[in-house]
């Protein structure tokens, strides 16, 4: 199969994971709406094409957090990377760190900690949910402190799982789901054998290290159920804004008042994102309301985004509508699905190129050159 693009990575994902996999990361919540107009609202954003400006030289790297980047990309945190390929948290690391952009690791990924900056010369970001168990969250703070991770994501718009109807269908959840799970893998001896059993362990390796025991796959939506937490507010933060001395960032804001909330709040970054239409359904996508909550807070915070982007041309699409530096989830996903840490490293350097061409037609020789001015009003 011919790779060229995100598109591309995605058809050779469906046809090598089970269906159980593919749709988790595929699907969002309740009629998928808010995930189909992430990357259709995307598209129609226009760009000013600019000619005769001299475009022999385009830098792409940025600094963000006192980290400089080669791109302004890092990868998203995405629950049970390591179910995507043999040990997946770490493969999408190594391919992070050989692009030069950060990995951010998920609370419930497959991987803990330490096996992944373990293989790394640069530190890694590390994502947090407030949760029920504060022990839990206590003992994977310190460990990421321990481990040199250098950024704190802190994802706020979970605090109880979306309404995931594909989930039920496909086998992830449901009545007899692990059977499902079982005879899905048989139909796809590739997974099964490289991923499947060269593989394990399949825990949640972060949550298995504080309880002292194995959180299998069979473990993971009622523990996520049981733990996410509802009450959650600000006032719930300021203990971990004191304990976590390094950059945070919070993840998850569509809203103005939210985004000058976590200015209030002292963070360092957010992110704008609806958790790729995986949570609230019928929500602005993305590229709608980064341009309001940039707006609202530019220059007083560091402003990253996701959900939807598929391509370099998104990443420039969302910095011209004010975002500092984009973030990618299915699309490194899938790719490395369908060829590993090799995958993820030819995705990246696939967005490479197709941002080195919309500059190039655009008129902007560094990122810096991407704002306001860069959109065609029409």
């Amino acid at each position: 199969m011919i790779i060229s693009s995100a598109t591309d990575y995605r058809k050779a994902a469906k046809s090598k994971l089970p269906p159980f996999l593919f749709h988790y990361i595929d699907g969002g919540s309740y009629n998928e709406q808010t995930l189909r107009r992430n990357s259709e609202d995307l598209a129609t954003i226009a760009l000013k094409q600019r000619v005769l400006k001299n475009m022999s030289e385009i830098d792409l790297s940025i600094e963000i957090f006192g980290e400089p980047l080669n791109l302004p990309i890092a990868l998203s945190p995405v629950g049970l990377t390591g179910m995507y390929s043999k040990r997946g948290e770490v493969q999408a690391a190594l391919a992070a760190q050989q692009k030069g952009i950060p990995f951010t690791m998920s609370t419930v990924s497959v991987c803990p900690i330490e096996e992944v900056t373990s293989k790394l010369e640069r530190p890694m970001w590390f994502q947090l949910y407030v949760l029920k168990d504060r022990g839990f969250m206590k003992n994977v703070l310190e460990r990421a402190k321990e481990s040199g991770v250098s950024t704190l994501v802190f994802t706020v718009d979970m605090p109880i799982p979306g309404a995931r109807y594909r989930d039920l269908h496909s086998g992830m959840s449901g009545p007899n789901a692990a059977m499902r799970r079982v005879f899905q893998a048989m139909r796809h001896p590739d997974w099964a054998f490289n991923v499947g059993v060269m593989g394990k362990p399949h825990d949640l390796g972060n949550i298995s290290t504080y309880r002292g025991k194995p959180t299998k796959l069979e473990d993971y939506i009622g523990w996520l159920g049981e733990n996410f937490d509802p009450s959650i507010c600000w006032k719930d933060l300021e203990w971990i804004r004191d304990f976590w001395q390094g950059p945070m960032v919070i993840k998850g804001i569509l809203d103005q008042q939210d985004a000058k909330d976590a200015v209030n709040f002292g963070a360092d970054g957010i992110v704008v994102s609806n958790h790729g239409g995986r949570q609230l359904d019928g929500v602005l996508s993305s590229a709608k309301a980064l341009p309001y909550i940039a707006d609202a807070v530019k220059g007083d915070v560091k402003i990253l985004v996701d959900s939807g982007i598929r391509s370099g041309l998104d990443v420039v699409r969302m910095l011209a509508l004010g975002a500092d530096c984009a973030m990618l989830g299915r699309s490194y996903i899938y790719a490395l699905a369908a060829q590993g840490r090799t995958g993820v490293e030819n995705l990246l350097d696939l967005y490479e190129q197709e941002m080195s061409v919309a500059m190039t037609l655009t008129g902007a020789n560094n990122i810096n050159q991407l704002n306001h001015d860069s959109l065609m009003r029409i």
